[in-house]
């Protein structure tokens, strides 16, 4: 992967919404979600929704499909893995045991800088 996708994709997900519209594509798994679901499940307003996608899509994070008159969005998983792949090339020294992290331990030893509230 190189260096400019995932500078576009880690900046796409550095956005609220589009971070709890990535997430909750990748707890979909290869089924994805209806728009309609996504709207509805984060509380998204038509337009808003419309415009994080897009961008989600442009970043090469999620990928869409037709079934019928609705539009199902499923989270690429190829380009998440490529993502992760990346940050974690060069994880402590090639230990790369050390880089894999449950993910119920990434909440709980998440540092104290990473739960305060942005400024406005």
């Amino acid at each position: 992967m190189e260096k400019i996708q995932v500078v576009t994709g880690l900046s796409a997900l550095a956005q609220g919404s589009r971070l709890d519209i990535f997430r909750l594509l990748v707890q979909a798994g290869v089924e994805g979600r209806p728009v309609g679901h996504i709207g509805e499940k984060l509380g998204l307003p038509s337009a808003t929704l419309s415009f994080h996608l897009n961008q989600l899509k442009q970043a090469g994070l999620v990928t869409f499909r037709r079934d019928g008159r609705s539009l199902i969005y499923t989270a690429n998983f190829a380009a998440m893995s490529e993502l992760l792949a990346y940050l974690t090339e060069n994880c402590c020294g090639g230990e790369t045991s050390a880089c894999a992290i449950e993910p119920a331990a990434v909440k709980s030893s998440a540092p104290a800088w990473s739960k305060r509230r942005p400024r406005a």
